[in-house]
């Protein structure tokens, strides 16, 4: 009895451990997406968009720009569903419904739709309507029975 007690306490401290570590990581991770995006913002602002001369070109850099912050948004819904694992020892599916709808969210900014098959484009969709219509049926789950959302859920990605 007291060596399975004593084995609790050993996993207990091992996974707190291993959570902050992974949170540290993160957020060393996070903060180094920040600064590297901040860098490649500054040298484009210098060498690049004085010479941007097409729609085209200033679409490309946008959707860069976009990509970069939706990476940065990523990693910190990543921070939250440690957060809430370290807190409640439970995996929230919303808040992983959340991160691969931002994860495809950013595939489809840097897709090139012009020069793609029709069939990947209906296989991005059906993956963007399976994951937001999961999404969507998980908050009502969680709503009361009115079928409103109540303020204690997480805003729905944009």
């Amino acid at each position: 009895m007291q060596e399975e007690k004593s084995n609790s306490i050993v996993t207990k401290l091992f996974e707190k451990c291993v959570l902050v570590a992974a949170q540290i990581l993160l957020m060393a991770v996070i903060l180094a997406m920040v600064i590297e995006l901040w860098t490649m913002f500054g040298t484009a602002i210098v060498s690049q968009f004085g010479n941007i001369d097409s729609v085209p070109e200033l679409m490309k850099a946008v959707q860069t720009a976009f990509s970069g912050v939706l990476l940065i948004i990523l990693g910190l819904e990543l921070m939250e569903t440690l957060r809430v694992y370290f807190k409640s020892h439970r995996i929230r599916l919303e808040t992983i419904l959340a991160v691969a709808i931002i994860a495809v969210g950013r595939h489809v900014i840097n897709l090139d739709v012009e020069h793609m098959a029709g069939s990947s484009l209906i296989g991005v969709a059906a993956v963007v309507l399976a994951l937001t219509g999961g999404y969507f049926l998980v908050r009502m789950r969680a709503a009361p029975s009115r079928g409103t959302i109540t303020s204690q859920s997480a805003p729905l990605p944009p």
